[in-house]
């Protein structure tokens, strides 16, 4: 019969294999017969798995055709805002399809920016990867030191002006800093991702959806604890597995728990009083609980609060506190997950505190771990956004190096070292100084992802070298520097003899080679920066380089783009700081002393009962995730440049088991930070004919 063409989709190939036959009038003998019909079958059908080849080969890689967008700096530099609203964005999908994605493999939002499918993974798995460098810097100034703008100046001059594939790999920034001190992080200058107002702002709503995650998990567990305090082992029961129908059925949630209590039955009806009692009760010690609630702004009245005061709670108050959003474990685990079964794994592994009897609780055993995982289904997506030459970037996770891991997520950067090809370049930056974001990157980040780094680029400034040669203190926007930052080698020479020195020695500790990145500012005087690079390279820097990507953009750092380049050439000896293996106090006291520069470290008993107890419930193979300022190498912020002969104080460990490392607090450190006198959001605004944004930076 007829085949209607409504029953094959589109370009179907059709094979029709009747079986025609024809005579040959011409074959010696007696008339012969051929089953033409399936010899047209026949080569059809390899045409058809030729093409399929062909579409298959096309599949697996394909080379960039990259056009990027054409600059014209102007003087004096505008701006950000400006800068960014000046030029014209590429479409992301056109962005998209010059760096060899297919259209399903994009998900947009908007004009501007698009997550990226996991799938891009199984279809490159044979590719091999580029090369993988780290932006770290120096003991930073309150005002930051421009590490990402660094990080896009030189991913612009890598594929702008060199030619050479190169993606850029940036944390999604916190509405904390952006409307607290620090300001956005989208770059600056003529070294930025656009457009800038959606990169700093809501983007794609990764954060929400952590902050949603995390404050669910809250929420269970407080629930949790005044139910069983109100019913007793029948009435939980009944609730807990309810009867549907006249039947009663465990959730898939439900049997594993039974299953980690060593219960192997399926059928409610079947558990003994015992069984039930143990299944329905998580025990929780309200003191012991570790899990707290997140908001993704700096707010210091929220860092110990008072709950379950109202009558309905029937008398369940306990004291708790906030942590900022991207301080969430769920953060860190989006940072680190490499598939979305890792993800919903370390989910479920999240421990949120223990029972009278000692034993910790999961979100597991909450049964929260699933809705957790849904949640965050499109937040482990990178999201793809564009330079101002319109280079690519993937923004994606965004914890805080001071209280977190520091680092964007596994997942952009394996997904952007398939997509740059074998002789690309992948870009990625550790939050503040070397001593902290880039540290936690290699012991933390580059143990879960099994990826190596080829160079580490360590940015500097005059500014903040001075600072760390013995200048005053310096404070936050807006303000003019004082006057001794305005033309003082002495300091400069300080602070490369003592901060800048010891950040190269941190990174030569991984056997990583090293150059350094002067962001150089207009107040800088070239015989400020000689110096700089003069010591920089006799501190043992591979090179030591000027970079003006922010007034000129990537044709400014074409410079350190050529000596990344010859960097990474060279053959790395990476090498982790510590063995997994080595006892927690053992692993702290190496990161306090090589690391930092201690003379020892100094353990609370909260401290060293904790440890005591993570070890015994199996956890002292887990990585450090040290929590300290950022702005010293010690635990006092006030101590600048390379301080020697202090003693690390460490008054609490708390294990982040899903994310996988055991992270002390040093001394005084906040896990939520605080509003300034004079915040940015002073100068933010919105003008409500068009809807135009001011005021960000």
């Amino acid at each position: 019969m007829d085949i209607p063409s409504t029953w094959l989709r589109p370009r179907a190939e059709i094979i029709y294999c009747a079986p025609t036959q024809e005579t040959d009038d011409d074959a010696i003998g007696s008339s012969s017969k051929f089953p033409l019909g399936y010899l047209i079958a026949a080569h059809r059908t390899q045409n058809v798995v030729r093409s399929c080849s062909r579409w298959l080969q096309d599949q697996h890689y394909r080379p960039w055709r990259l056009h990027p967008l054409k600059l014209q700096p102007l003087t004096p530099v505008p701006s950000d805002l400006e800068i960014s609203r000046a030029q014209v964005a590429k479409p992301v999908d056109q962005l998209a399809t010059e760096i060899g994605l297919l259209p399903e493999e994009l998900e947009s939002y908007g004009r501007n920016k698009a997550k990226v499918r996991l799938s891009l993974l199984d279809r490159l798995h044979s590719q091999p990867d580029g090369k993988y460098v780290l932006v770290a810097g120096i003991t930073p100034t309150p005002l930051g030191e421009g590490k990402s703008t660094v990080t896009v100046g030189l991913v612009q001059a890598l594929s702008a002006h060199l030619k050479l594939n190169s993606f850029a790999c940036l944390r999604q920034p916190s509405q904390g800093p952006t409307f607290g001190v620090k300001g956005g992080a989208a770059g600056g200058g003529y070294a930025q991702v656009i457009p800038m107002e959606e990169f700093n702002l809501h983007l794609t709503g990764d954060i929400h959806a952590i902050t949603a995650a995390n404050n669910l998990v809250a929420a269970a567990i407080d629930a949790r604890i005044l139910h069983e305090a109100t019913q007793s082992d029948k009435a939980l029961f009944k609730r807990l597995v309810p009867s549907v129908n006249g039947v009663r059925k465990f959730s898939p949630i439900q049997i594993s728990r039974l299953r980690r209590l060593g219960i192997n039955k399926t059928d409610p009806e079947s558990l003994t009083s015992q069984e039930i009692s143990n299944f329905v009760r998580l025990d929780l010690d309200p003191k012991k609980i570790t899990w707290q609630r997140v908001v993704d702004t700096n707010d210091r009245f929220l860092r110990k609060i008072t709950i379950g005061q109202a009558s309905t709670e029937k008398g369940q108050i306990r004291e708790t506190g906030f942590d900022i959003a991207v301080a969430s474990e769920i953060m860190a685990i989006l940072a680190l997950a490499d598939s979305l079964e890792d993800m919903k794994n370390r989910l479920a592994r999240m421990v949120v505190g223990t029972s009278h009897s000692g034993l910790p609780v999961t979100a597991e055993d909450l049964g929260v771990s699933g809705a957790l995982a849904v949640l965050m289904k499109d937040a482990i997506k990178p999201t793809l956004m564009q330079t101002l030459e319109g280079t690519p970037v993937f923004v994606h996770a965004g914890p805080f190096a001071n209280i977190a891991h520091g680092n964007s997520s596994v997942l952009a950067d394996k997904l952007a070292l398939k997509l740059v090809g074998r002789d690309g370049f992948v870009v990625t930056e550790a939050g503040f100084g070397a001593d902290i974001g880039m540290e936690k990157f290699f012991n933390i980040k580059c143990r879960a992802s099994g990826l190596r780094p080829n160079v580490v680029v360590l940015v500097a400034t005059v500014r903040a070298l001075k600072m760390h040669g013995g200048g005053p203190h310096v404070s936050r926007h807006g303000t003019d520097l004082p006057a001794p930052y305005l033309n003082s080698l002495h300091l400069v020479a300080g602070g490369c003899q003592s901060n800048l020195k010891k950040q190269i020695q941190i990174a030569q500790q991984f056997g990583v080679p090293v150059v350094v990145a002067l962001n150089v500012f207009k107040t800088d005087t070239q015989a400020e920066i000689d110096l700089v690079c003069q010591i920089a390279r006799e501190c043992g820097a591979f090179d030591a380089l000027p970079c003006n990507h922010w007034a000129q953009g990537g044709r400014g750092s074409v410079a350190l783009a050529q000596a990344v380049k010859q960097a990474a050439s060279k053959p790395s000896n990476f090498q982790f700081l510590y063995h997994s293996e080595m006892p927690i106090v053992e692993k702290i006291r190496t990161i306090a002393q090589r690391v930092y520069g201690a003379d020892d470290i100094d353990l609370s008993l909260e401290a060293q009962t904790k440890i005591d107890y993570y070890n015994q419930q199996g956890y002292g193979s887990l990585p450090i995730c040290m929590a300290k300022t950022h702005l010293s190498l010690s635990h006092m912020p006030d101590k600048k440049g390379a301080p020697t002969g202090f003693v690390l104080p460490i008054r609490d460990v708390r294990a982040s088991v899903g994310a996988g490392f055991i992270y002390p607090l040093v001394g005084t450190m906040s896990t939520m930070p605080g509003l300034p006198t004079r915040p940015c959001f002073y100068d933010i605004d919105l003008d409500p004919a068009t809807e135009e944004i001011t005021g960000l930076f």
